[in-house]
């Protein structure tokens, strides 16, 4: 397994403190928090999106007047991480031409591959390109 790519420091800080504080490192928690840890806005409101005391999504939170564009793709891709999620009767804001089309492209890919480590092993030189455009 090759080592994740974060966005900044403060996105590893994050990732890092959520699986400690969940006690839990399995593919769905790593890919929720790593999702949730891209950006700055969604780490500030973690406890928007996520339930800490029965351990599940909080897909209300994407209604909040903080959120922006990038940070309701994050949120979305996320959740869909986590169980599949997706926003009754509008499904089509979860699509890959919905979510990938802005500057998280890159981490977003990284969240996949977190959530699916057996199947995204070839595609490793694929997300280091991109995220080297992207700088």
């Amino acid at each position: 397994m090759h080592p994740i790519w974060f966005r900044d420091d403060e996105h590893e800080r994050f990732y890092v403190q959520m699986l400690d504080a969940e006690k839990c490192s399995d593919g769905y928690h790593r890919a929720l928090f790593y999702t949730l840890g891209i950006s700055r806005e969604t780490r500030s409101h973690i406890r928007d999106l996520y339930d800490f005391s029965n351990g599940g999504i909080k897909p209300e939170g994407l209604s909040a007047p903080w959120q922006t564009g990038g940070t309701i793709r994050v949120c979305r891709l996320a959740f869909n991480l986590w169980n599949g999620w997706t926003e009754a009767g509008d499904e089509r804001y979860s699509t890959p031409h919905e979510l990938f089309d802005c500057s998280y492209a890159p981490y977003l890919f990284e969240a996949i591959r977190l959530r699916y480590p057996d199947y995204c092993q070839s595609n490793e030189r694929t997300i280091k390109r991109l995220a080297e455009q992207n700088r």
